[in-house]
């Protein structure tokens, strides 16, 4: 699931933790996994994201998180609210130059908002911690919340393209989306999240 593949950095990014005004995004550990799991296990989800099995098992949460740890192509933070998982959010290195911010949340935490607050503060730790002028990401087509998140963080569409989804065992039509560095220095004005050391 993870390759090991060197990011530019405006700095040596360092492992932290982001603070919204509901929402608390840290790296996930072992202590995660059952919790990571149940989430995770829901064809819903798995069908709207490409690389989640169905189903999705502790075991699959064990080699994830332990992919992670070891340090692979992608920054990830577990979402927490209250001190409850609820879902995940980060950056996937495509290529040295290419970063795909990617989502899900548990079925029961669907259409709160936290979707796109948790994006944000990830959006804003990406510009702000890595010296691209892009961050990439899609939706699949049939759906429109995920899309409707990218929207409210000024992801503009690119186009249609065509994505293989792993719960699905076939490719289905993804719509992506591009955000530049000036327009999410336009709307940085929803920043109301903090940072910390972990």
């Amino acid at each position: 699931m993870l390759q090991d593949i060197p990011t530019p950095t405006l700095r040596q990014a360092r492992a932290c933790v982001l603070e919204t005004e509901r929402l608390t995004l840290r790296k996930p550990t072992l202590a995660d996994v059952k919790a990571i799991a149940r989430l995770a296990n829901d064809r819903r989800i798995a069908e709207n994201t490409r690389r989640l099995p169905h189903p999705y098992s502790q075991d699959d949460a064990i080699d994830f998180v332990r992919a992670l740890a070891e340090g692979g192509r992608e920054t990830v933070f577990l979402i927490e609210n209250n001190h409850t998982p609820i879902g995940m959010v980060g950056i996937d290195w495509r290529a040295e130059t290419t970063a795909e911010l990617g989502y899900w949340l548990g079925v029961d935490y669907w259409g709160q908002g936290f979707g796109t607050e948790a994006a944000r503060a990830v959006i804003d730790y990406f510009f702000e911690e890595f010296d691209l002028d892009q961050l990439v990401s899609g939706a699949r087509v049939v759906n429109p919340s995920s899309r409707n998140i990218l929207e409210k963080c000024g992801f503009q569409w690119s186009g249609v393209e065509l994505h293989r989804f792993e719960a699905l065992g076939s490719s289905s039509p993804v719509d992506c989306f591009r955000l530049a560095r000036g327009v999410w220095a336009s709307l940085k004005s929803w920043n109301n999240s903090t940072r910390r050391e972990s």
